[in-house]
């Protein structure tokens, strides 16, 4: 599992006094880099083997401006060419969103998923858990 803190800037929050659900799929973009860098070390674009096939968020509860946020970052499925990130914003302790996004292993020039093997399925392996109880 990948952690990264986010501290929420006022620009975050919406006129309801919370931060707005909008920033959520950026922030889960942002805490896939860790993942992204077992396929793409230095995260150069021109070298970049993924795509993402689907995405959904979970909205459970408010985030609040002020506070710090937690992402959790982790495979909650591997298949042969694609896998599934899940990922878990937390404040203070409470899961207040979970999001999903489907990612495929692809060769840009071929326009072709490329099967996921060797030290890359382990890698991969090493972050693979359920979803937490209160999910």
């Amino acid at each position: 599992m990948f952690i990264r803190t986010i501290e929420p800037a006022f620009y975050d929050t919406d006129a309801l006094g919370h931060v707005n659900n909008t920033r959520l799929p950026a922030w889960f973009e942002l805490a896939r880099n860790d993942l992204f860098r077992l396929f793409t070390p230095d995260l150069d674009p021109r070298k970049w083997r993924l795509i993402i096939a689907r995405m959904e968020v979970d909205y459970r509860a408010e985030l609040q401006y002020g506070r710090e946020i937690e992402i959790r970052t982790y495979i909650s499925r591997l298949g042969n060419s694609s896998f599934t990130v899940s990922q878990e914003a937390r404040q203070d302790g409470q899961l207040t969103n979970l999001g999903h996004a489907v990612m495929v292993h692809f060769d840009h020039t071929t326009k072709k998923s490329v099967p996921i093997e060797g030290e890359l399925r382990e890698a991969l392996e090493a972050h693979l858990q359920a979803e937490p109880a209160d999910a």
